[in-house]
């Protein structure tokens, strides 16, 4: 049976996380994930980091910035891999975000194709949203898209 090692390089990281080196760099220098140096001066992380990796690069899909995912892994020990208990707290703390999201974004597209933002070409046709123009009078500008109105 092959051992195990305790401690991982950059490059067996990368390999198994999927991540460019860099990235893992970049996620570093941001302190999403540490590693510890050899005697040679090379990171060496803990294996714990994958899991670390694997929950950035979930929340990064689902359009978390990277300062609210270091903030959440930041309650974490540092010496353990992120557990599921872990990943459901996190989680359950960006639902409420994602769900704001995903409805302005279903007004977003429901708008799309009969409005184009009310004011921004000063359109007169809307009688539901711009009766007689009204908005384009005030002023010019997609006033109503980011209210949600």
């Amino acid at each position: 049976m092959q051992d195990i090692p305790a401690m991982l390089s950059v490059g067996e990281v990368a390999k198994r996380s999927g991540v460019a080196v860099s990235t893992l760099h970049f996620y570093e220098a941001k302190g999403l994930i540490s590693a510890e140096r050899s005697g040679g001066n090379q990171r060496r992380f803990r294996r714990g980091v994958l899991r670390r990796v694997a929950v950035i690069k979930i929340a990064q899909r689902t359009g978390i910035p990277l300062g609210e995912i270091k903030a959440a892994l930041d309650t974490l020990p540092a010496d353990r891999p992120v557990s599921g208990e872990d990943w459901r707290r996190m989680s359950a703390a960006w639902r409420d975000d994602l769900d704001h999201r995903i409805a302005q974004l279903t007004a977003l597209r429901d708008q799309l194709g009969s409005c184009i933002g009310c004011g921004c070409l000063s359109m007169e046709d809307c009688p539901l949203r711009n009766p007689a123009d009204r908005l384009g009078k005030d002023a010019s500008g997609a006033r109503l898209i980011e209210q949600g109105s």
